[in-house]
């Protein structure tokens, strides 16, 4: 039987191979047609606005002037490669007001082209004065503020400064000037033009300040950049300082009550290694921070810099945040609904004050509207005999020595406090995904509840400079 089967299996295999070799014949050719060409040579809208086309990022980018009506524009003009044919034609009314897609097909080739609108816009990006002391920039007051040691002689500084693409700056930048009072600097640009107001304040002692990883505020990451110029914006004599500035007594912080460091981190970490990795200059810091908690420094902490508290001694049991997750800015999720996190038992907590609230819901914090781009950073505590150490909430605050304040839908504490003992400060955590400053590609002025984000960031400032 074992040769007979052997032989089938031979029979089998041999036909296999004579198949397979007469599939491989130059004779069978693909009917695909991949020959054509799939170019747009011009594209222009409304007669006057011509696109430049980029070959290898296949986009087409159509500028405007500042103030113009983009959600109904007429193609005018398309050109494209001999034998081809465009999704879209002479005459077609499109809303530019976000991008559009428009695909070149020629037989069985085909691309796909990116049109995007670019208005006109006159900015300035960064200031410095004498290239060391930044400015902080409002561009929706059109305001630059720069704080310099008391030292420095404000009457011959030096603003060196960019501007958006193309954009021309008068007084020009390298240009010395007398700031004494407050200097106007006009940026133009086609049909944009903006004027920005530039005030220096000499100040030595800040009595708040915005602790980074980075050298200066310019530096920063979106997210990171945009809490600390709105702090500097809102809380008086406030300041940006770093790490490494900590760390060798750049800054004189004997009037300094309250340090708040927002840290994120793209795709989010979820361990010990992993915020050492991401924070060295933190870590370096750690003997002088400590030195400053321990003689009653106060600290905001949010986002992944919650993994501070056990760096710096203030959690009782060493543990950082042990349920963490996150996503990247450009790819974060769009929300489909309004976000928010659960207050229940804390209503009356100095952190939840003058709140924007939704009618018949007096326990929920929300922070973000339908629309909003957010990379649902999270750095909470899972509570639960299921895993991570907490069977419940009274185990983790004898554990951590933490108080609770916020919670997640599941039960986890996202935001928590450890209160001021003998000399040591006060210390505020928020790790909430919903706590989140910066939304990618997304307009946030008209978001009814993004701004409670600053609400409860200046009550705990104001909550921690009371201690």
């Amino acid at each position: 039987m074992k040769t007979i089967i052997d032989k089938i299996s031979l029979f089998i295999l041999a036909s296999a191979i004579v198949f397979v070799a007469s599939g491989c014949s130059d004779d069978n050719k693909s009917d695909l047609q991949l020959d054509g060409d799939t170019w747009i040579s011009s594209f222009t809208l409304d007669d006057n606005y011509s696109g430049v086309i980029d070959r290898t990022a296949k986009t087409i980018t159509v500028g405007v002037p500042e103030v113009y009506d983009t959600d109904a524009m007429t193609v005018t003009a398309i050109e494209f490669s001999d034998g081809a044919k465009a999704s879209v034609k002479i005459g077609d009314v499109l809303n530019f007001s976000f991008p559009q897609v428009i695909k070149i097909t020629n037989s069985d080739v085909f691309m796909d082209y990116t049109v995007n609108i670019k208005h006109d816009e006159a900015k300035i990006l960064t200031f410095k004065l004498n290239d060391v002391y930044a400015g902080v920039i409002d561009h929706t007051k059109r305001s630059i503020t720069v704080r310099v040691p008391g030292s420095v002689d404000v009457k011959n500084l030096v603003p060196v400064i960019t501007t958006s693409d193309g954009a021309v700056v008068t007084p020009a930048s390298g240009l010395a000037a007398d700031f004494t009072d407050p200097v106007d600097f006009t940026v133009t640009y086609n049909t944009a033009s903006a004027v920005y107001t530039v005030t220096v304040i000499p100040t030595d002692a800040p009595s708040a300040v915005y602790v980074g990883l980075a050298a200066s505020i310019d530096l920063l990451n979106a997210e990171e950049k945009e809490a600390a110029t709105w702090m500097l914006n809102n809380i008086a004599n406030s300041q940006y300082i770093s790490f490494e500035d900590v760390q060798a007594g750049r800054v004189d912080l004997s009037e300094c009550k309250i340090m708040w460091w927002h840290l994120h981190i793209d795709g989010g970490i979820d361990t010990m290694t992993k915020f050492d990795a991401a924070a060295p200059a933190a870590v370096n810091a750690l003997v002088k921070m400590k030195e400053l908690y321990n003689n009653g420094m106060n600290l905001l902490l949010t986002r992944y810099a919650t993994f501070y508290g056990a760096k710096i001694g203030a959690t009782l049991d060493g543990n950082n945040p042990n349920n963490c997750w996150g996503q990247s800015e450009e790819t974060g999720e769009i929300t489909g609904g309004p976000w928010s996190f659960s207050m229940k038992g804390h209503e009356d907590h100095p952190l939840y004050q003058n709140l924007v609230m939704v009618n018949g819901e007096t326990s929920n914090v929300y922070t973000c509207d339908t629309g909003y781009r957010i990379t649902n950073s999270t750095a909470q505590w899972h509570i639960g005999s299921d895993w991570g150490g907490y069977a419940n909430n009274e185990i983790w605050r004898q554990k951590t020595g933490g108080v609770d304040l916020g919670y997640g839908g599941d039960g986890a504490v996202v935001a928590w406090e450890y209160l001021p003992a003998d000399t040591k400060g006060g210390i505020v955590c928020i790790g909430s995904g919903c706590y989140d400053w910066y939304a990618f590609g997304v307009d946030v002025s008209a978001d009814k509840y993004h701004g409670n984000v600053a609400r409860m960031t200046e009550n705990a400032i104001n909550y921690l400079m009371s201690k």
